[in-house]
């Protein structure tokens, strides 16, 4: 590639972000997570930033998440060891003093974030223990080190605890198929929170305790609305507690027909703070919990709020903003009063926006009339039909939403335009079109890759012939099937840590992440013909494009080995394919030296062969 595409291809993928974002309780300091050091680091900086930012993880801890304590004195924060899924659990004093290990010890273990209780010095967090498919919730004492089970019986997913550390909220189920319980920790006794068949019912999480105990929140699925498609959303819903903690009917409280529920609090004054999904985009509102009316509409400078801590006081959103322009950074968002939202000072420097592009969406149909959508990033000489990449999210319940995307910009930098699509089984449409290529219905969910190219090529957008396929994770999966189910279809692919063959995906992936998707592909046992019948890994001799693996070399959730049998069956066939081992990286990249190169390989392959 030319000079000057390397040198925005390096500005690109090496802006550095912040994220995470955790209020002190006094509300004069924040701890988040920041890359400005070249991998994820513990920081703690003061609002008013007299001091610079100070580092309080370990050299060569990649951290994931952190979590201020109740009492303002501890951090929790969950640390990757080595780019591993299997996490650890890390407390340290504000200060940058008692670093210590508190959970995660056993290197086959993974610690899942949950939260401090009111105790103090308490943190909860669900741990599977790594030879099996469960995770129970365990009490951490982070000063003593004393571990206690709270919860054990299927994979458990910590989402609040009583007050008395008497009850648990847990989210369990594999995945499509979610719901939250009430664990008495005395007996074991789990019960859902919302009864099979009832509103809500067939998927719920993130259950919390109202603040007097007497009731649950939680964010869940509501039954569509007639005669407005797509209206299956998340909503949130009240359930009463008696007083033996029995749940009673459960009370939709907030909903829209538009937009799915994605994280919630609520504040003192009667209101709740609502974040909204909205084909992609955050929308911020206060609404009345009483009647569920809207209060006050929350604008914000950027599309996508993956993030935020609320202050005390309930009056001031920390956010973590993104979009396509701007990397995870952190904002004040005042929620009662008229004022502008203001970036954070220790907020590390944005890319040259003169390099970037602000994708469209597009809406289009697939063969069966299904409405598709997604993300056109088009480079601003392109005046026709051009040379095009379809990048694939991954999940497959991940959704494409405009944020910062490195390889997109990169690719657009090089010339190249991209098209994001959320085809069937993507998130952020309702429940029935997240599920829509479950199982036996993923056959059916492939199509859309066809209906996707013949919509770009048919709008003059893609120049055919010069189409490229990309994905990551369960989209270098669908990249796969795409190159090998229709070999005429793209030019040329390229994948990063994607699924090759689903029976050695089941036999490798770490346990409770095989147990959840059994749901969403099929059971390794009993559906091993299908699950031959839709891995790429068996008809390989079909793709003839010139293709890209790519994979971190510890990834465990989707294993390595993925990527390596694809490569070593296709060089045996003799097809044009490479192989790209990203050195210390799990399943996602963060090392910026790791994410410049990828970002260069991956706008050099398809400016190659396209």
């Amino acid at each position: 590639m030319p000079t000057e595409v390397r040198l925005a291809a390096a500005e690109i993928a090496g802006a550095p972000g912040a994220w995470c974002p955790t209020l002190a309780p006094t509300g004069d300091r924040v701890a988040y997570v920041s890359d400005r050091s070249g991998v994820p680091r513990l920081e703690v900086a003061a609002l008013d930033q007299q001091t610079p930012p100070a580092v309080l993880s370990g050299a060569e801890e990649e951290v994931v998440s952190v979590a201020w304590s109740p009492d303002g004195g501890w951090l929790a924060y969950l640390v990757s060891p080595g780019g591993s899924i299997c996490a650890q659990l890390w407390a340290v004093r504000p200060d940058g003093t008692e670093r210590h290990l508190v959970a995660g010890e056993d290197p086959r273990a993974t610690v899942f974030a949950g939260g401090w209780t009111a105790a103090a010095g308490h943190y909860v967090c669900s741990i599977a223990p790594g030879d099996g498919p469960g995770a129970d919730v365990v009490l951490v004492d982070v000063v003593s080190g004393a571990h206690r089970t709270l919860a054990t019986g299927g994979f458990l997913a910590v989402t609040a605890v009583s007050a008395d550390e008497r009850t648990v909220l847990a989210r369990r189920g594999p995945r499509g198929h979610r719901h939250v319980v009430l664990v008495d920790v005395a007996t074991g006794t789990q019960r859902r929170v919302i009864p099979l068949g009832a509103p809500g019912g067939g998927a719920s999480e993130d259950g919390r305790f109202a603040p007097d105990g007497s009731a649950v929140f939680l964010r869940a699925a509501l039954p569509a609305r007639p005669g407005l498609p797509r209206s299956d959303r998340t909503g949130l819903v009240r359930v009463p507690l008696d007083a033996d903690r029995q749940p009673g009917p459960a009370q939709v409280l907030v909903a829209r027909p538009d937009a799915d529920l994605e994280s919630y609090a609520a504040r003192a004054d009667g209101t709740v703070l609502c974040v909204w999904n909205a084909d992609g985009v955050t929308e911020l509102e206060l609404r009345d919990l009483a009647g569920g009316g809207l209060v006050r509409a929350v604008p914000l400078p950027q599309p996508v709020m993956p993030g935020w801590s609320l202050s005390a006081d309930g009056g001031t959103l920390l956010a973590e903003l993104s979009g396509p322009t701007s990397p995870r950074s952190l904002w004040s968002v005042a929620l009662d009063a008229d004022r502008e939202p203001v970036p954070l000072p220790s907020t590390p420097r944005r890319p040259d926006p003169h390099l970037l592009v602000t994708p469209v969406r597009l809406r289009y149909a697939a063969a069966d009339g299904t409405e598709l959508d997604g993300w056109l990033y088009t480079p601003p000489e392109a005046a026709g039909p051009n040379r095009t990449v379809v990048s694939f999210h991954g999940g497959p319940e991940g959704q494409e939403r405009p944020d910062y995307h490195p390889v997109a910009q990169s690719l657009v930098a090089a010339g190249l335009t991209v098209f994001a699509p959320n085809v069937r089984g993507s998130g952020g449409h309702g429940a029935a079109f997240m599920a829509a290529d479950d199982l036996a219905a993923r056959e059916g969910s492939f199509t859309d890759v066809v209906a996707t190219v013949e919509h770009l090529v048919a709008e003059g957008i893609a120049l055919p012939g010069r189409v490229g396929a990309h994905g990551w994770s369960y989209g270098g999966y669908l990249t796969l099937v795409a190159l090998t189910r229709w070999p005429d279809l793209f030019a040329a692919g390229a994948t990063l840590a994607g699924m090759s063959d689903l029976r050695t995906f089941f036999a490798g992936t770490e346990p409770w992440m095989a147990a959840a998707s059994v749901t969403e592909y099929g059971d390794p046992v009993t559906d091993r013909d299908m699950l031959a019948a839709i891995s790429p890994m068996t008809v390989l001799d079909r793709l003839r494009s010139p293709v890209l693996l790519t994979h971190g070399d510890r990834d465990t959730n989707v294993p390595v080995l993925e990527s390596i049998q694809a490569h070593q069956e296709l060089t045996a066939l003799g097809a044009p394919a490479e192989l790209l081992l990203l050195r210390g990286e799990g399943h996602t990249i963060v090392g910026r030296e790791n994410v410049l190169h990828l970002s260069e390989r991956v706008a050099e392959w398809f400016d190659r062969w396209l």
